[in-house]
């Protein structure tokens, strides 16, 4: 058979197939005798379903958790991310439904702007992060940009709530406040112990974090009447080898209290530079910062982890949602411990907690709609210490207060103000020597 024949045939088999298909169509849809009203009325049933699986997936709000869980600033973006891994189910007991996406940032910001525009073009809802007041700057960047809410969790730079910005809030101090706060509470720790002091040195980070506080020192200090003299404050590199250039400066100024901004790592290598010089200031204290409470800075010290206060928000040992966030906590990180990670957790929950009860309120992912609602928002039940979350025209919350948190047998314990206490402060700080 020749090719034009065999094409002609294959055509005609292909017709008549479709014929018997049209055939056996006819006769089954004949054979139903569908009635024409049960069939109008299945059809419109199925219509207005549609929009119900809808509204069931928008009822939970899809929240992209930018932290860096690698990288530098590790150590507290795994402390948050713990926070967050205990968060939904306490959410879910209070009646909110979220989907968390998370997300390493590698404490880069760079990739921090990157990650957030690539959440938000997966349908995140809003976004909340990033533990770094850099990191956080480039999300809110990205947030006001695409209109999508951003509830920060952790990040003191003065200028994030400064710059006009519509759609972020900030349930954390300002690096003003917080050196506003651990000024006043330094006062109240002395007279509790009948400790004074004469004279202090301030020892920072030279990263943006210690920067801001460096600047809202040299503002507030001068006006806080405090009864000591401020000698000279130094500034450092992180991520130096070790401070011992830094230390040495200190035994010539020789202060009675030293008060430090600092991260875990840095921490570690202030302490231990102390250590081998001997220098044995009466206390050392931050006026508002990490490292000093981290698992990190426990474990690599051991009993010279002991007896530091840093004067912070602090999860209230005594709220309802405290407790049951650290019950949640212990199920969902069993290699934890609450008590070293209840800040940075406390604080990463509240901010879904707020995005959550806005999203409540708001019935709507739209992003205007919904960052009215965060704006709007008014929580007297939460877990860190102060009166209501609620927001001023910044979007800078009002109401955080801050505890005296001293380190007792190597664990973060309130002991200041009194109310909330759950331990007596221990100053001077026991000498470095005789410490196993």
């Amino acid at each position: 058979m020749s090719p034009s024949t065999l094409g002609a045939a294959k055509k005609q088999s292909q017709t008549d197939k479709q014929s018997d298909i049209k055939e056996r169509d006819v006769k089954a849809y004949s054979s139903l005798k569908i009635d024409r009203r049960a069939f109008v009325g299945s059809v419109a049933a199925a219509a207005f379903a549609a929009p119900a699986v809808v509204r069931a997936q928008d009822k939970a709000l899809k929240i992209a958790v930018l932290l860096p869980r690698s990288g530098f600033f590790a150590q507290a973006g795994q402390s948050c991310y713990r926070g967050a891994l205990a968060a939904p189910k306490v959410l879910a007991d209070l009646g909110y439904k979220v989907e968390l996406v998370h997300i390493d940032t590698e404490s880069n910001v760079d990739l921090a702007r990157t990650q957030a525009e690539k959440a938000i073009n997966d349908g995140a809802g809003c976004l909340i992060g990033a533990f770094d007041s850099g990191q956080t700057l480039a999300i809110a960047q990205v947030a006001e940009q695409r209109q999508v809410p951003f509830v920060i969790n952790v990040a003191a730079a003065p200028q994030i709530t400064e710059q006009g910005y519509k759609y972020l809030v900030r349930n954390f101090p300002t690096g003003g406040q917080l050196v506003t706060n651990g000024l006043r509470l330094i006062n109240s720790v002395s007279d509790a112990t009948k400790v004074k002091f004469e004279t202090a040195v301030f020892l920072h980070a030279n990263d943006t974090f210690g920067t801001a506080q460096r600047g809202a020192m040299d503002a507030i200090f001068p006006k806080q009447n405090m009864p000591f003299k401020l000698l000279e404050s130094i500034a450092y590199d992180p991520r130096a080898q070790d401070l011992s250039v830094e230390v040495t400066k200190l035994r010539s100024l020789n202060p009675d209290l030293v008060m430090v901004v600092t991260r875990a790592g840095d921490a570690i290598k202030l302490v231990r530079d102390m250590v081998r010089q001997r220098f044995e200031p009466k206390a050392i204290i931050s006026p508002g910062s990490p490292g000093l409470y981290d698992e990190e800075f426990f474990q690599a010290l051991g009993p010279l982890s002991d007896f530091f206060i840093y004067n912070l928000p602090w999860a209230n040992p005594k709220s309802p949602m405290t407790q049951s966030l650290e019950t949640s906590f212990k199920q969902a990180n069993p290699s934890n411990r609450f008590a070293v990670d209840c800040f940075n957790a406390g604080f990463t929950f509240e901010a879904l907690l707020i995005a959550a009860d806005a999203f409540k309120r708001a019935g709507s992912t739209d992003g205007p709609t919904l960052m009215k609602a965060v704006r709007e928002t008014k929580l007297a039940e939460h877990v860190i210490i102060g009166g209501p979350i609620e927001f001023d025209e910044k979007g800078q919350s009002k109401n955080i207060g801050s505890a005296v948190v001293q380190n007792l047998k190597r664990t973060p314990t309130v002991v200041l103000p009194a109310d909330v206490a759950a331990a007596q402060p221990v100053l001077p700080m026991p000498s470095w020597q005789g410490r196993s």
